[in-house]
């Protein structure tokens, strides 16, 4: 059949039968027309399929922003037109992410830079004694923060039902028996992969303890509910969710709170400050969310997460995660169809997942591979250890890869010298993006590199 004839076929198709997911298309992002050079001649345009890392900003967001950029004020201190439609603005972009969030009653919503300023301010005001659970498996930005509390790491479980039954095992045994929280990914930024996070929510209040949702990889591509999942916080990043700009969310309980000391002390935070006949301060704090605010906010970058949690309801997760099921699937049987591709997993093949894959190539250090994508191909991926070392490391630990010329940095003296492809892909990307990466993986994987590539600061780069 030829190409015109297919694609009438095509287009006939979809019209029979509008809510399959092959016919939707794709939402509009920013950047959707840049084209790049390849390293071979000529330009191609760009494939960005590194979403894990930084989504691109919906043009819905984008437009949304300019509309209101010549309106900027300064919110809850100015009296001026443009100050009060701001903290209009900025506390309308607040009741839009609790609904987004599917909030409680009670909940509060506090603006932060990013899903690792949410958790690290979560930590700042856990109560004294309060032992912290956190799977191996997390991104360092749910890793590691809880550097005053008493952690305990949980080793990676294999299946849904395992980590369950490790976190109960791990909160029953716990000495003394006191305040308690426990911290989990909604969804894997190496494989993909959905966590039993209702599940987990379960068994960490039948122990009496609470559970904070690193939100980073799930909100872009599900629904979240806090309701729903009976999670106490979660926490997620504007520059995931399709917004631009530095600004996260921690949303959930109030009393932790509203019980300690501000993240952040100054401005905004405060609500008297009076000098004492001794000559020191005395401050009364915040109860609500401007507590843990201090300092002007990111008035932008908050109407930005806003704009983009109305974009993406209206749209409809159920088309989006069906367009998204469509792309994960085109991607996983094109890498089944080459036998040096192994793609990293935790729970297995059949496991629901969102657009994040993670691979190795036989024969081909990542770094190379990923290099070869982006300047032969114009296809932007991810190489490395992802921020979630422990994991990828658990995921190749057992097979051994030798160091080439071009690869990551050495490793630390006793480590092997382990790191991985990500593909990652959501709600902007058109199948033409994961069709260039199928062929493409296959071309170098049967052909090899068409260029010679060198080490420089630790990364691959095209020699010239």
């Amino acid at each position: 059949m030829s190409a015109s004839l297919n694609a009438a076929a095509t287009d006939a198709a979809c019209a029979a039968a509008p809510v399959d997911p092959a016919c939707a298309e794709p939402l509009a992002v920013l950047g959707r027309d840049v084209t790049v050079p390849l390293v071979t001649g000529g330009e191609v345009s760009y494939a960005a399929l590194d979403y894990a890392a930084s989504a691109p900003a919906l043009q819905r967001v984008w437009d949304d922003v300019a509309a209101y950029a010549p309106y900027y004020g300064s919110v809850h201190r100015g009296a001026g037109y443009l100050s009060q439609l701001s903290t209009d603005l900025f506390e309308q972009s607040r009741a839009t992410v609790a609904e987004f969030l599917d909030c409680r009653a009670g909940d509060q919503v506090v603006f932060t830079r990013s899903t690792t300023d949410s958790l690290n301010l979560l930590a700042a005001v856990l109560p004294a004694d309060c032992q912290v659970f956190v799977f191996e498996t997390e991104h360092h930005a749910s890793l590691l923060p809880w550097r005053d509390a008493q952690v305990t790491y949980l080793n990676a479980p294999r299946t849904p039902a395992q980590a369950v039954a490790t976190l109960e095992r791990a909160l029953a045994d716990r000495d003394p028996y006191g305040p308690a929280l426990v911290c989990v990914t909604g969804a894997s930024n190496v494989t993909g992969e959905l966590w039993p996070v209702k599940e987990l929510a379960a068994a960490a209040h039948a122990h009496g303890a609470r559970i904070v949702l690193d939100a980073a990889q799930l909100a872009p591509h599900h629904p979240v509910s806090v309701r729903d999942l009976d999670v106490d916080w979660v926490a997620f990043s504007g520059h995931k969710l399709y917004a631009p700009f530095g600004s996260g969310v921690l949303a959930g309980r109030a009393d932790w709170l509203q019980e300690a000391e501000p993240y952040l002390a100054g401005g905004g935070a405060s609500r008297k400050v009076a000098r004492r006949e001794d000559g020191g301060v005395d401050v009364e704090w915040h109860t609500t969310a401007a507590r843990h605010e201090a300092g002007s906010p990111n008035v932008i970058g908050v109407y930005s997460i806003a704009s983009a949690c109305r974009a993406l309801n209206e749209a409809g997760f159920d088309g989006l995660v069906a367009r998204e099921r469509h792309l994960i699937a085109k991607v996983r049987e094109g890498l089944a169809e080459v036998p040096a591709v192994r793609i990293l997993s935790l729970f297995g093949d059949d496991a629901p997942r969102v657009g994040v894959i993670s691979f190795v190539v036989d024969g081909w250090n990542s770094s190379h591979f990923a290099a070869a994508l982006s300047a032969e191909y114009g296809i932007g991926v991810r190489d490395g250890l992802f921020c979630a070392h422990p994991l990828v490391r658990t995921l190749l630990g057992s097979e051994p890869q030798a160091q080439g010329e071009c690869g990551a940095p050495e490793a630390a003296p006793g480590e092997r010298s382990l790191n991985a492809i990500r593909v990652s892909f959501g709600a902007g990307t058109p199948d033409e993006h994961v069709d260039r990466f199928v062929r493409a993986v296959k071309e170098l994987v049967t052909d090899g590199a068409k260029w010679q590539y060198r080490t420089e600061d630790g990364r691959c780069v095209p020699a010239v």
